[in-house]
């Protein structure tokens, strides 16, 4: 959908982003001195969630652009960053958390870059390899269509060696990419799922033929590529539907260029299914055989998510056999009974992945812990 109405924080009015992003749209910003007048106008609409992805507010963000990923101590998590550029998304995701974690949902931008580079560059200055990416809370490369900001920050993160971006996206959004001097320090990673989730859960979203056309122009242009199974759904079919996803994605990218590729199962909190069962009511998502987890999501029964794994990990590898996959958000007894190993076995996930940051990034061997 497109965007209707342009907020924009008075304070930020002078931002260069704002110009930008205006012009864009072709929409005049109307002044909001405090989110509540946004907020305001996306509850009082008889569906927010959809509201919130009509109007854009663009303001400053007050907290800090670098946060550590949450995680949960009962799952294993890779010990990720995030880089957080903004909020919410303009795509419809049946199973997208961000329906219930932002209370309303409000699509904002933050625009004040100058503080956001000032972070970036305390960073770049630890003795650590650290992996940041901006689609926890929203999509990565959804804001190119009105701004040039993944440009510049692959442009910030090419001149270091301590640090990796990953620009994550359902989308094809890739013009804004070719012929920057990225220097590998970029991975570019797509959410993989099947044609039937996709047109099922995933509205306004790149179909996946787009998206691996999207992945195979970046490969050209020299990207480290990461690939995201997630969520993915048990349906009647589905092992064979995965499958054959895992051969579409190698016969159109070159194995060595990929960084590393997860899988995730469908989970939800309890405070999700209400809202599915109201916006999708057509969706069959929320009906599996799902048990409360160690962090209160519903998640598959354990057997069948593993089942599902297996088939899918010894696809991937009949592939590509050297390519870093691992699991997000998964415990030692599915990666054991998936994997063969478990993150411990070899030094824990988190120097897996920095392992192959450095491998496929140029990072600082070093910095290995």
């Amino acid at each position: 959908m497109p965007i209707s109405v342009l907020y924009v924080n008075p304070a930020v009015m002078d931002a260069p982003a704002v110009g930008q992003i205006q012009s864009a749209l072709q929409l005049s910003p109307v002044p909001a001195k405090t989110p509540d007048i946004v907020y305001e106008a996306v509850s009082a609409a008889a569906d927010p969630v959809q509201q919130g992805k009509e109007i854009l507010y663009l303001t400053r963000n007050r907290g800090a652009f670098v946060r550590d990923c949450p995680g949960t101590r009962n799952y294993t998590c890779c010990g990720y960053r995030i880089l957080h550029v903004g909020t919410y998304c303009s795509m419809d995701c049946s199973y997208c958390i961000l329906q219930t974690y932002f209370h309303p949902p409000v699509m904002q931008f933050f625009v004040n870059h100058d503080d956001l580079f000032s972070e970036l560059k305390a960073v770049f200055q630890e003795h650590q390899i650290s992996r940041i990416g901006t689609g926890e809370f929203t999509d990565s490369l959804m804001w190119d269509r009105w701004t040039n900001l993944s440009p510049k920050l692959i442009s910030r993160f090419s001149g270091q060696n301590r640090a990796v971006l990953e620009l994550k996206t359902k989308t094809a959004h890739v013009n804004r990419l070719k012929d920057l001097d990225h220097r590998k320090k970029t991975v570019l990673a797509w959410s993989l799922n099947t044609d039937r989730v996709i047109h099922s859960e995933e509205r306004r979203t790149a179909a996946i033929d787009a998206r691996l056309d999207a992945a195979a122009r970046c490969a050209e242009w020299g990207y480290p590529l990461g690939f995201h199974f997630d969520p993915m759904v048990l349906y009647k079919g589905c092992e064979t539907d995965y499958r054959n996803l895992v051969n579409r994605l190698f016969n159109r990218i070159p194995p060595h260029q990929i960084a590393w590729i997860s899988m995730g199962s469908f989970r939800f909190p309890p405070s999700l299914l209400p809202v599915v069962e109201h916006r999708f009511p057509a969706s069959n998502i929320i009906y599996g055989e799902f048990v409360r987890g160690l962090d209160g999501k519903m998640r598959y029964f354990k057997p069948l998510r593993i089942r599902l794994y297996r088939r899918v990990v010894n696809e991937i590898r009949r592939r590509a056999p050297e390519v870093l996959i691992y699991f997000c958000m998964e415990d030692d007894e599915v990666w054991h009974q998936t994997m063969g190993f478990t993150p411990s076995d070899r030094g824990g996930l988190n120097a897996m992945l920095d392992g192959s940051a450095v491998t496929h990034c140029g990072l600082d061997a070093a910095l290995l812990k």
